[in-house]
Parts: structure tokens; C-alpha cells; sequence
């Protein structure tokens, strides 16, 4: 039971981690290489569309398991301790309040997925 526990405390720290990455990428202080790196993390960790397949056995939820968190440390780490902190306050409180949905970023991220599909098939076939 201990092993549920620890679980599930992992996914809410992912998941709030996500929200300090996301926060962090619209702060006009935080550096670019580090609002890059943020915003390609949080797109791939909503994206409906994987590296890995989760279909495929086992191997299909390592790019969940290894990539996204391994995304997250890397990109916590390039932004400064100062941001870092105020961010993690507001997703604190945007975790116990019921937030709004962007549903115009989520679009995007859509609409991008679709022209980069478009664009590789392309490529492959011609």
C-alpha cells in the first residue's frame, strides 16, 4: 500500500511541476533557453501524440515514466531560484483552486501536431 502512496505523491508532483514549468515559460524574466526547453516539455506532456506509442508493451510508457519527468528536472533546474519559488507558490494555489481551462493553447498545440504530420508525410512520400 505504501507503493500506491508513494505513486500517487510522484504523479501530483509531476503534475504541479507542469504547472510551475507553464508558469514559468509566460514569466518575462525567466531565460530563453529555459523558456524553450519549458515549453517543449509542457507541450509534449499534454500532447495526445508520443515519441514512444503507448500501445507498444512496456516500452510504450518510458517516454511518460523517463522523459517527461527527466524533461521536468532539467528545465526546473535552468530557471532561477527566485522565479522558481514564486512559481511553485501560484501552482500551489492554482492546484487547490478549480483553474480555467486554456482551451485556445490547447488548440494550438493541436493545430501544430497536425501540421508537423502533414509536413512528415509529405517529406515521406515525396
Amino acid at each position: 500500500m505504501n507503493s500506491l502512496a508513494n505513486l500517487k505523491n510522484y504523479a501530483k508532483t509531476v503534475k504541479q511541476d507542469l504547472i510551475v514549468l507553464y508558469l514559468s515559460y509566460k514569466d518575462p524574466r525567466t531565460p530563453l533557453y529555459a523558456k524553450m526547453l519549458a515549453m517543449c516539455v509542457v507541450a509534449y506532456a499534454f500532447s495526445p501524440i508520443d515519441l514512444i506509442p503507448d500501445f507498444i508493451p512496456v516500452i510504450g510508457y518510458l517516454d511518460d515514466l523517463i522523459l517527461v519527468p527527466l524533461g521536468i528536472i532539467v528545465t526546473l533546474k535552468m530557471i532561477p531560484p527566485d522565479i522558481l519559488e514564486e512559481k511553485r507558490e501560484q501552482a500551489r494555489h492554482m492546484v487547490k483552486s478549480d483553474k480555467p481551462k486554456n482551451w485556445f493553447a490547447g488548440a494550438v498545440f493541436i493545430i501544430i501536431w497536425i501540421l508537423l504530420a502533414v509536413w512528415l508525410g509529405k517529406w515521406l512520400v515525396g
